[in-house]
């Protein structure tokens, strides 16, 4: 009997990790609890780690990033007061100031990048085009001033509102509007350069 309720009982168990806030995960792994910090990681690693990604061009560097983030919020975690903030909204403060940490103590030259898994439902004419444009976006974003990146890739990569980008910025929303207008329109000059190269059209 204790082998067939075992696997209602994980499914009930990751429903419920679903429903739980950031926050309250937060509060069980600063009691000791080490499967919320593995639904934490689940949840917001990816998001910290596609943010570092933008930010440097380089997977090794996201990676040493992401680690290094998460390893501050465990650090922090019995010191977080509920509803101060978003845990969310400080990860990607965190990763923010430690990719600009990054980019300060290296040199200027190209980064040679990991490359993307392949979809293997494309054809390679499809994936080519595909790395094309991923390099083209990821080049003009390194073009771009760091706080107008950082606005771009926070709202119109990960999607963010800007209220909480202005949270995670330490800027008004006004002053968010205007660094990602700014930089969207540093980004379409610069992707202009090769438009018809790469296929992309006005929309």
């Amino acid at each position: 009997m204790e082998d067939l309720t075992s696997p209602l009982q994980d499914v009930r168990g990751a429903e419920c990790a679903a429903d739980t806030s950031d926050d309250a995960l937060l509060r069980q792994f600063a009691d000791g609890d080490a499967v919320a910090a593995r639904q934490l990681t689940d949840r917001l690693g990816p998001r910290c780690f596609s943010v570092a990604m933008r930010m440097l061009g380089n997977r090794a560097e996201a990676e040493d990033v992401t680690q290094d983030a998460m390893m501050r919020l465990w650090q922090m975690a019995s010191n977080w007061v509920p509803g101060q903030a978003k845990v969310s909204t400080w990860l990607y403060r965190v990763t923010l100031n430690l990719c600009v940490d990054v980019q300060r103590k290296k040199k200027p030259d190209r980064l040679d990048d990991a490359p993307e898994p392949e979809d293997e439902d494309l054809s390679a004419a499809e994936r080519l085009q595909n790395a094309a444009r991923k390099d083209a976006l990821q080049s003009a974003l390194s073009q771009l001033p760091d706080r107008q990146r950082q606005a771009v890739i926070l709202r119109h990569i990960e999607e963010l509102p800007n209220p909480e980008i202005a949270g995670i910025m330490g800027i008004s929303t006004e002053a968010v509007e205007s660094l990602t207008a700014r930089g969207k329109r540093a980004l379409a000059a610069i992707l202009a350069g090769r438009q018809d190269e790469l296929g992309y059209d006005d929309g």
